[in-house]
């Protein structure tokens, strides 16, 4: 009977160790493809806080809970399980999908940059104007990040699999869940921490009137609004970038190859021009014509979709 146990004991002791061994695994292949991911995740981060502007403070952090709660579950009920399925069944169909979501973020992106050089209206009514309730603001407000964080995540997740492509299933399995789960936490965790710093500097200033941390919380209540108008501009920015990397990279595995291997020497020549930070310009100029070859199609896209409007819109309204 003694045995029996001890028997029993090796195997539960042999068992721990090979799942010790598993989640080690899943841990260095999570980090080795997060390092992949990390500029999407810097974007997601950046686009994100601009959903919540103008949104009742009291409801910011609901709104966020709400956004990263689909962002969850999208991670990991269907954009993982999509990936690994497609991946396993139908490669094929996985650069068009990424290539439809680079069109949606360059449309998203260009609209975005002309309204705010002033070459296009917002099309929408003002915040003063909206005759909607503020929570019928905050629902589509929600829908418009969720679609833009699932476009996002998709790219992420896709990128993560691409990475682990090679590993076994179940590890590769634990790796996408554990992206997802981290990325997730950590961009909407400091989202949450942006949208209430100016809560956090005034309770600081508070409490510490006439004191050296009072004046720091009074920057931060002075820095918060521009750093927020900032952030849209980044997050703008970012949905140009990744969406033109998408369209350009799609289009190379198409054949047409002739835009990358154009933006990549171009990069190449003006970091050669300045070796001393030569990383860091090849990054800008790859980062720079990626925008503005989204920002073109994007551009296109809203004419054409400002056509429609008009074309559409009752007679007396054109």
């Amino acid at each position: 009977m003694s045995y029996g146990i001890l028997a029993f004991l090796d195997d539960i002791a042999a068992l721990t160790k090979m799942a010790a061994a598993s989640l080690d695994d899943v841990a260095a292949q999570s980090l080795k493809a997060s390092t992949k991911s990390l500029g999407l995740v810097i974007d997601d981060a950046a686009v994100t806080p601009k959903y919540v502007t103008g949104i009742n403070p009291k409801r910011e952090i609901p709104t966020i809970f709400r956004i990263a709660k689909w962002s969850m579950f999208n991670k990991v009920v269907i954009i993982t399980p999509a990936a690994l399925l497609l991946s396993a069944y139908a490669p094929w169909i996985i650069t068009p999908l990424l290539m439809l979501g680079g069109l949606y973020l360059a449309f998203e992106g260009a609209e975005k940059f002309l309204e705010m050089v002033g070459v296009i209206d917002h099309h929408g009514p003002s915040a003063e104007q909206d005759p909607r309730t503020p929570e019928a603001i905050e629902n589509e407000t929600v829908k418009s990040a969720i679609r833009t964080d699932f476009i996002l995540s998709s790219e992420i997740m896709v990128l993560t699999l691409s990475q682990v492509a090679d590993i076994p299933m179940v590890t590769r399995i634990g790796v996408m869940l554990a992206i997802a789960v981290i990325f997730t936490i950590g961009v909407y965790g400091v989202v949450a921490l942006i949208v209430r710093a100016d809560d956090f500097g005034i309770a600081l200033a508070k409490r510490h009137a006439g004191r050296f941390l009072g004046q720091i919380g009074r920057w931060i209540v002075l820095g918060v609004p521009p750093f927020l108008k900032l952030l849209t501009v980044v997050g703008t920015l970012a949905m140009l970038w990744v969406g033109g990397s998408l369209l350009i990279h799609g289009l190379a595995q198409y054949g047409y190859d002739a835009p990358e291997h154009w933006i990549e020497h171009t990069a190449e020549a003006a970091a050669h021009a300045v070796p001393a930070i030569g990383p860091a310009v090849e990054w800008l100029v790859v980062t720079a014509l990626s925008g503005i070859a989204a920002l073109a199609i994007g551009g296109v896209l809203t004419a054409a979709m400002a056509l429609i409007r008009w074309r559409s819109a009752p007679a007396g309204q054109h």
